[in-house]
């Protein structure tokens, strides 16, 4: 309707640019991006100066994602109409959207005096000097932009005369925003008697500020390693009084735990500082821990003043390590025997008759399992834990029966512990039966909490652990993740999506995470642009910096590349040529767009709550070798996807080609490229071998491992390369011709039936059960799907590489025919590589043929297992329990049966494809 619109007034008014653009919105927004991109450069190129086709224009190039095209815009328009004030402010922004910081300062040099003032935009140092001696700074945010400068040109001591004179008293926006600045600045100058003095002139203010005791202590050892002592005369420092000594630290403390109980409410920070203060001691081999009492004991009052809090076991979680190693069961002993719990009856546990109550005990078995008090017990003991604690949960529940559904029930605790020691059975015990409960009871949990993220998140991992997607899909959608979650989180659903052979949820999860990414690119630059108008000069640096981390993540990387590969995969040679598929990409083999030097992993690996002790924790070392795991991957991936887009690069003409055109039409370059990439993904492999000889073993609930050992142990790697390595010997055969070409033909021969070999190898990998019930416990297996995704996704590579095969035996064997008919022979030799390449696509054709049957075998196997007959044995779990078990074991189910289909599926339109393929 609006492209009928535009053309009826464009019938009058031939020349009206706004009215050209409104129709390349049109355009744009119904599909058509050649046709609008046209019709909007032809107006460009009029250098156009009313504000309603600037505006329009502005808006089509930021839908096309083209911000860098609106400021050659502007720059015309500035030209000119050299006066205009909302010109350059425009042409500005425009800058910043795109990231042209020089530009953007050339910008506002080049305009009047009056417009820079206007604008609030000096961004150097000598002009704001010069508005300081006019003194013509007003605005908090000038002062802002002052005090940023001098910290970003490192005059840290100016920047601090600054917040300390006369200018800073106009920072009053934010709390303490003041003293932050100055304390930040004595730190780059390394005044610890200010920091020391400062920092305890807000602690007597607010003795609950935590972070100022971290400051305080950490002055308080820097001056007394340098033995600090105070001037004979007059003030300590600049801020007042500074303690410099180990007695005054500890004295100041009690003074602090002293004023805490005359509070009218409680008071954590004096007695957590307390903690920090003999940790540090300790850590530094001081013998005046002592002063400050037994850690054991302080622990414990801590626990009682504070025990029924949600926070009292993250408090203490980080000063454990202060008790003795065989005081574990000692302490929660002593904890256990302040509860107050129901006199139990006998056989029956002591409850606790209250929410606070509640609260305590949860503290104490947290505590228990931080401890490693539950991984030195037995297998008995630890189902007798997990009934305990379940009989718990559904006590507990009775006392959120109020509770809203977006609440969570004050017990949830109770249910992931349980869940946990199951997960620890399963794992390290090998016991199929535990991961069925630990599904059951979190769905049950997921009833009672529907809103509980921590169920939703277990749920997904183990689900995707046991080769489900299904369910994982609904679950993460519930989780109504926003915004930068699609980074930190997203890898939980991109890792298995694909891996499970569910497409159609691999291409929705990669959609979902793209999004983001690409929309980020349009937000950041309007955050930056809104802080300018505003003078929140602060925070132009953070919303660039987070701006280049998203660009520069690890998942953004990921996610295109494995998305681009997917398409590839279900469309290249089926709905489309794989050239067609490659240039709707603006896939190219020599450009490599990742920033492999800047790669930033933002996922975020302690998403899931953990009460695991230190040694069995998520160290910094597995997060290292996570990112090096995933960095490995992701070169093998890359180099794949783009040894993949130089096939259509080397496609054969009709005519055949000679060394000398080859070289003139630059297609010798082509082979060049494709050669280097695949030194290129040897090295990537090679590191991908050595890394995993190391037998890395993450955390139960750390990062979840990558591909790549399936992807090294099932063949997959192998046959790939080699299929890469025929593309090289095939473009070495079309160059020289078939004449004196035995050789080549002889290795070209050979690579076909080492190829059928390992396709072969890779396919016995896929045989097996995907389910079966082996003494009355349901064990699943999802390593063959996996094996079956890159079964798949290694013979669609072989199907594009035979296509090229195809296109450079077919006009070879077309010119053979056309001789036999000149010379009226009856037979002609056909060489040796056209019955090699016949009968290698007939095996290919055979091979497939059998995977589709297999898949068939397993999909009629997977109907025919009735789970609903299947007596689940089970003593840890209550009647209404086992009714969950059932609806897991049959999520599962119908999970293999959809990825099952979904591969059978794509393999039959490969087997279509491989139909096709004859000389």
């Amino acid at each position: 309707m609006a492209i009928q619109q535009a053309d009826k007034l464009l019938k009058k008014h031939k020349d009206l640019h706004c009215a050209k653009v409104l129709k390349a919105i049109g355009l744009q927004r119904t599909g058509k991006q050649d046709e609008a991109f046209a019709l909007a450069q032809e107006v460009t190129a009029l250098e156009p100066t009313d504000d309603n086709s600037l505006q329009a224009l502005t808006i089509l190039y930021r839908e096309m994602h083209r911000p860098e095209l609106v400021t050659k815009l502007y720059e015309a328009a500035v030209k000119k109409v050299p006066n205009s004030e909302e010109y350059h402010s425009h042409l500005f922004m425009a800058y910043a959207r795109v990231g042209e910081y020089k530009k953007m300062q050339q910008s506002i040099s080049a305009q009047d005096e009056n417009l820079s003032k206007t604008m609030f935009l000096p961004l150097a140092e000598r002009m704001v000097e010069k508005m300081v001696k006019e003194d013509k700074i007003e605005a908090e945010a000038e002062v802002e932009l002052y005090y940023m400068i001098l910290e970003r040109l490192e005059k840290y001591q100016e920047a601090l005369d600054v917040v300390r004179g006369k200018l800073g008293e106009k920072l009053t926006s934010e709390l303490q925003s003041r003293e932050n600045k100055c304390m930040a600045m004595y730190k780059k100058l390394s005044k610890w008697p200010e920091c020391n003095a400062l920092s305890r002139r807000l602690l007597l203010k607010n003795s609950d500020d935590w972070q100022f005791y971290i400051i305080y202590f950490d002055s308080v050892f820097q001056l007394i390693d340098k033995s600090w002592t105070p001037p004979a005369e007059g003030e300590h420092s600049l801020e007042g009084e500074v303690h410099y000594s180990t007695e005054q630290a500890v004295k100041f403390i009690e003074e602090r735990i002293t004023e805490e109980a005359k509070s009218s409410r409680p008071l954590r920070g004096p007695y957590l500082a307390k903690l920090e203060l003999i940790r540090r001691l300790r850590h530094r081999g001081c013998n005046d821990e002592y002063k400050l009492g037994d850690p054991e004991e302080l622990m414990f009052q801590y626990f009682k003043k504070f025990g029924d809090k949600p926070c009292c076991f993250t408090d203490l979680k980080v000063f454990v390590d202060l008790l003795p190693s065989t005081q574990g069961t000692k302490f929660i002993s002593q904890l256990l025997g302040i509860i107050p719990l129901s006199a139990p009856e006998e056989g029956k546990l002591a409850l606790p008759a209250d929410i606070k109550a509640l609260q305590q005990h949860l503290c104490v078995v947290q505590l228990t399992r931080l401890l490693g008090l539950y991984h030195t017990i037995d297998k008995k003991q630890k189902l007798s834990v997990v009934r305990e604690l379940m009989l718990r949960y559904q006590h507990g529940l009775e006392f959120g029966k109020s509770c809203l559904k977006t609440e969570l029930q004050f017990s949830d605790y109770y249910c992931l512990l349980a869940v946990h020691l199951l997960l620890d059975m399963w794992l390290e015990a090998g016991e199929e039966m535990a991961v069925w409960q630990s599904l059951t009871l979190l769905e049950e949990g997921l009833t009672h909490s529907p809103s509980n993220a921590q169920f939703k998140l277990l749920l997904i991992r183990i689900y995707c652990m046991l080769g489900a997607f299904e369910p994982v899909v609904e679950l993460y959608s519930s989780l109504d993740a926003k915004h930068i979650q699609h980074d930190t989180i997203g890898y939980l659903l991109t890792r298995y999506a694909e891996a499970l052979g569910q497409y159609a949820a691999a291409s929705q999860s990669c959609n979902f995470a793209l999004r983001f990414f690409h929309s980020n690119q349009k937000d950041t630059s309007e955050y930056i642009i809104q802080a300018y108008k505003y003078g929140a000069f602060e925070k132009i640096p953070e919303f660039i910096a987070f701006r280049n981390r998203l660009n520069a993540s690890l998942h953004f990387a990921q996610v295109r590349t494995e998305r681009m590969l997917l398409d590839l995969l279900l469309e290249a040679n089926i709905s489309t040529s794989l050239e067609e598929s490659i240039k709707s990409m603006s896939l190219s083999p020599e450009e490599d767009d990742i920033l492999w030097k800047d790669l930033h992993d933002n996922r975020d690996l302690t998403v899931l709550f953990n009460w695991d002790p230190k040694d069995r924790d998520i160290s910094e070392e597995h997060r290292k070798l996570s990112l090096e795991e995933e960095t490995i991957w992701l070169q093998i991936r890359s180099l794949t996807l783009r040894l993949v887009s130089g096939l259509p690069t080397l496609s054969h003409t009709v005519h055949p080609k000679n060394s000398e055109k080859t070289a003139e039409n630059g297609v010798s370059s082509k082979i060049d490229t494709i050669r280097s990439l695949l030194q290129q993904l040897e090295v990537a492999v090679d590191s991908g071998k050595r890394f995993l000889e190391q037998k890395i073993q993450y955390p139960v609930l750390g990062p979840p491992p990558t591909r790549m050992a399936g992807f090294f142990s099932n063949g997959s790697c192998q046959c790939q390369s080699s299929l890469f390595y025929l593309v090289s010997d095939i473009y070495e055969l079309d160059t020289n011709g078939l004449e004196d070409s035995t050789e080549i033909q002889e290795r070209i021969g050979n690579c076909f039936k080492s190829l059928l070999e390992q396709l072969t190898d890779l396919f016995n990998k896929c045989k097996g059960d995907l389910m079966e019930v082996r003494d009355g416990i349901l064990k699943t297996h999802p390593n063959i799907l996996e094996n079956l995704v890159f079964f798949v996704e290694t013979m669609s590579i072989t199907l594009w590489v035979s296509s090229y095969c195809d296109s450079v035996l077919r006009p070879f064997k077309s010119s053979l025919q056309k001789k036999k008919k000149k010379k009226k022979e009856t037979s002609v030799v056909m060489p040796p590589v056209f019955t090699s390449f016949l009968d290698y696509v007939t095996e290919l054709q055979t091979l497939t043929s059998n995977v589709i049957d297999h898949i068939k075998g397993l999909e009629i196997i997977l109907t025919a297992l009735k789970l609903e007959e299947l007596s689940i044995d089970d003593t840890l779990l209550s009647q209404e329990e086992k009714k969950f078990t059932k609806t897991v074991q049959g999520k599962v189910q119908s999970s293999y049966q959809h990825s099952i289909q979904e591969i059978g599926e794509l393999l039959k339109k490969r087997l279509d494809t491989i139909k096709k393929l004859k000389i």
